[in-house]
């Protein structure tokens, strides 16, 4: 079933990018003549971003709190660019390649539209991202970690799409060196969700761990919703893993750390996540099982990110009563600031103080992006849309108490030693 509902999806993605307006040849108006199109905003009128995040279900919080991110980047702005308002379009993704292409379809059909951040998931960006480029609209995520998106060989409808998060080319080394150097692991497991997240990171790990010299004993895989892990956990025993690395998302994350306590052969295993288990809602779904399990993720700790990040997050404490409960609102922070910064390069007025706004010309700023000072690091942007100033680390959980979740405190990095 979950193979038809995927088949469907790229079917209906395909459909989309049949048309565009790269067909229609150069387009001029007012002052501006551009490649894909051009963006009129009457004097008075707000520009338009989009937002397409997932904000409902078991993993809502990582695209709460992306929005937050970019809330607090317009709120630096004084809520306006270039004499306009600024005005915000949010949609929810689902975290799945459905919802990415009912997001996507949903702002491509909004010729307003300049900018979209997002998506929160890679799922969602594979057929999302060119559905928007295909409607001239430049996406930049700030959590979307999968290595095919920006791989040299990516399709030509993904060349609209850039990333201020880290490559899970990056993450996935940190998490074989941390198991095979700081945890004396020879031997170890995997589970994917079919994801390109989750299933790319899960084999970078695996590779790395490999060339190492570490053995993989099984490299499994669940399905979104699915439950009862424990027939994958009993196949994963056999193997007597020294480790378990579960790149997956809360739900199922949470499932996996509680079952596999409760697997004979893997009660001392050591578990192990990634960033998108990297929430306090992860510890709720896995309870008392989380503690002592290790996770990969951005460091947020203040030696990482100096004080610049500290002063966001005292604002974000501030505005939304709460710390932050997921990685990568930083990040998603510096998308807008990264996409306000190139419409502000590319932009052009006409005498009556309308502004215009190439769809191609905006791209391309956001590509030639160098030196750009965000609060996660210093951004430049690769030829295929790699804009992070990567930080990893591994973070180990102490109490498995969501209400004390602190990053940098309890989760603790641990690896690389500072």
């Amino acid at each position: 079933m979950r193979q038809i509902r995927l088949l469907v999806v790229a079917a209906v993605g395909l459909a989309l990018l049949a048309v565009g307006p790269s067909a229609a040849g150069p387009v001029t108006l007012g002052p501006v003549t551009d490649a894909v199109g051009v963006v009129r905003i009457a004097r008075g009128q707000p520009i338009v971003l989009a937002s397409w995040q997932v904000i409902s279900g078991p993993n809502a919080s990582l695209g709460i709190d992306q929005n937050r991110g970019i809330e607090l980047a317009i709120e630096d702005k004084g809520g306006r660019l270039l004499d306009h308002p600024i005005r915000l379009i949010r949609e929810d993704s689902g975290c799945n390649a459905e919802g990415g292409v009912t997001a996507a379809t949903r702002i491509a059909a909004n010729r307003q539209v300049v900018a979209a951040i997002g998506s929160t998931c890679s799922s969602e960006a594979v057929p999302g991202a060119p559905i928007l480029w295909r409607a001239g609209i430049v996406t930049v995520s700030g959590s979307n970690t999968a290595p095919v998106l920006t791989a040299a060989n990516r399709p030509a409808t993904l060349t609209g799409y850039l990333r201020t998060a880290h490559n899970d080319q990056v993450q996935g080394r940190v998490a074989a060196q941390f198991a095979y150097f700081a945890q004396q692991v020879r031997r170890a497991a995997t589970i994917h969700d079919g994801s390109p997240y989750a299933e790319g990171l899960a084999n970078v790990f695996a590779t790395v761990f490999r060339t190492l010299g570490g053995t993989v004993t099984a490299q499994e895989a669940i399905s979104p919703g699915d439950t009862d892990m424990r027939p994958v956990l009993t196949r994963i025993a056999t193997g007597n893993p020294q480790l378990l690395y579960y790149p997956i998302f809360v739900a199922e994350g949470g499932h996996v750390t509680r079952q596999a306590r409760e697997v004979a052969g893997l009660a001392r295993t050591i578990l192990m996540g990634a960033d998108g288990l990297f929430a306090p809602d992860f510890l709720r779904a896995a309870g008392p099982a989380a503690r002592g399990m290790f996770l990969s993720s951005p460091d947020l700790s203040p030696e990482a990110l100096g004080p610049r990040y500290q002063r966001l997050l005292e604002r974000y404490r501030q505005k939304f009563g709460e710390r932050p409960p997921a990685a990568f609102h930083a990040h998603t922070y510096d998308a807008t600031h990264m996409i306000f910064a190139a419409i502000e390069r590319v932009a052009r007025k006409d005498a009556q103080g309308n502004t215009y706004i190439g769809r191609r010309a905006l791209r391309d700023a956001l590509f030639a992006t160098r030196n750009f000072q965000g609060v996660t690091g210093t951004l430049t942007c690769t030829a295929t849309g790699d804009c992070a100033d990567p930080k990893i680390v591994v973070y180990e959980v102490f109490s498995a108490n969501p209400e004390r979740w602190e990053p940098g405190t309890d989760p603790k990095p641990v690896f690389p030693r500072r």
